[in-house]
């Protein structure tokens, strides 16, 4: 994915907290930042979903051959 610059402005206690939490995690402040907004935005719970729907279809046939095709396991 193509990045693009984004200059904001802060407080300096913001900032520093910004700096110390990235340190604290051994990461830039753009990554710590960008997996901020990220979260926020859903990303990655809308990530793990669209990963796990994909899973599903994939081995659709297995699970189905494995627990049979109704909504309560029964065969």
């Amino acid at each position: 994915m193509a990045k693009t610059q984004l200059n904001v402005r802060v407080d300096e206690s913001t900032a520093e907290a910004a700096r110390r939490r990235a340190s604290d995690r051994g990461m830039s402040v753009n990554r710590y930042i960008e997996e901020l907004v990220n979260h926020d935005a859903g990303e990655v719970g809308r990530t793990f979903v669209e990963s796990a729907a994909d899973f599903m279809k994939q081995y659709e046939s297995v699970f189905a051959g494995e627990f049979g095709t109704d909504r309560e396991g029964k065969r």
